[in-house]
């Protein structure tokens, strides 16, 4: 049987009350994703094309979810690693998988811009919400699938049209329970035809000896022109257990960065997709992860030139010791009638021991002339 299956029946048995405990516009798209995960199961040990990660055995245990929405005491004044001294940013807060609005703040956003919760929208941004959620990341990927599921809140970063936001967003998501627990959470973020803006997501885990399922989508849109830049940044735990699903979509000469860091984990599977569906664009996808102990580190990634005379680059750096896991899948696909386009991929390792591990598969795909 599939790890995922104690998931929908779950659901089948308390959809109500996930239901009521979120939002009309969450819940529009729990029964495709309830369909979409029938016979599905998640790669696992002994498959055909089986790359490293085995998501079945991280789904399998018998998570805890706070289906009720029940109040975290997480600590906000515990000082974190991703305080860059002398950096600026509007700060807000995620407990586990619920948005708990802002922190220290200096200054104000720009008019129109607005950061708010997935579960307690209001009107304005509910229709941005019910635009953008589930159109980016596809409903049929078995990641996706389950957190859109499960998930009961998030966060919103809406900048409008030649909206420029000086001040990085930074989202700090705090991971803390009595016992093992799942938490499903997603992340959009839209940026406008011309709008600039930074955004810096770090994840902490405050009771380091209990079990996390920390699972969540991002989805990203890059609207034409804009310039957005996403760092992701994970300082978490050996217990913690992170699969994250990130899925953008540019358009014409927008440029999109994207960095992420692992600095300590348990298990982290991220995956990256990106869409380029304009012309003139430029993508940086970036990574770097420091790994020792039994740490397992895994970033699949896919950026897919649709159109022609675009950019991308991509590196991603690993240094592993003690008997730590690495991998890296890369792909990238050019398609038919997408001529002048410039693409880079580079992975490059230091394994520190002899037991630790790094496996690496770069892929390329051009089918233009």
């Amino acid at each position: 049987m599939s790890a995922i299956n104690q998931y929908t029946d779950l659901y089948r048995q308390f959809g109500r009350r996930i239901d009521a405990a979120s939002s009309p516009v969450l819940n529009a798209l729990r029964q495709a994703a309830l369909a979409a995960l029938d016979g599905k199961r998640l790669p696992a040990k002994g498959d055909e094309n089986y790359e490293v990660s085995d998501l079945e055995a991280l789904y399998a245990p018998d998570y805890g979810l706070n289906i009720d929405r029940l109040d975290v005491a997480a600590d906000t004044d515990e000082p974190f690693r991703c305080d860059v001294p002398n950096l600026s940013t509007s700060l807000y807060y995620i407990f586990n998988d619920m948005y708990h609005g802002s922190g220290f703040t200096s200054g104000t956003l720009p008019e129109g811009v607005m950061v708010s919760s997935l579960r307690n929208a209001d009107e304005a941004a509910s229709k941005i919400i019910g635009k953008y959620y589930g159109s980016i990341a596809p409903i049929d990927d078995p990641q996706v699938a389950l957190n859109t599921l499960l998930a009961q809140d998030g966060i919103l970063v809406y900048v409008p049209a030649r909206t420029v936001v000086e001040k990085p967003i930074q989202l700090v998501n705090l991971l803390r329970a009595a016992g093992p627990l799942m938490t499903n959470r997603r992340i959009l973020v839209v940026v406008e035809a011309g709008a600039q803006a930074k955004m810096l997501v770090c994840d902490h885990t405050q009771t380091a000896d209990v079990d996390f399922l920390n699972t969540q989508v991002v989805e990203i849109y890059v609207g034409e022109g804009a310039t957005f830049d996403y760092y992701d940044l994970e300082e978490a735990s050996g217990h913690t257990h992170r699969v994250s699903s990130l899925w953008a979509r540019q358009e014409a000469g927008s440029n999109l960065l994207i960095n992420g860091i692992t600095l300590m984990n348990g298990t982290t599977r991220n995956d990256y997709h990106i869409d380029i569906n304009g012309e003139r664009a430029e993508t940086q996808l970036l990574g770097m992860a420091i790994g020792s102990g039994s740490q397992h580190i895994d970033n699949h990634t896919y950026i897919g030139h649709n159109v022609g005379y675009c950019h991308s680059n991509e590196l991603f750096k690993y240094v592993l010791d003690d008997d730590a896991v690495g991998a890296f899948t890369g792909k990238i696909l050019v398609a038919p009638g997408s001529p002048r386009t410039e693409a880079y991929q580079s992975n490059r390792n230091i394994c520190a021991s002899d037991r630790a591990r790094m496996y690496t598969k770069p892929q390329l795909e051009i089918y233009t002339d």
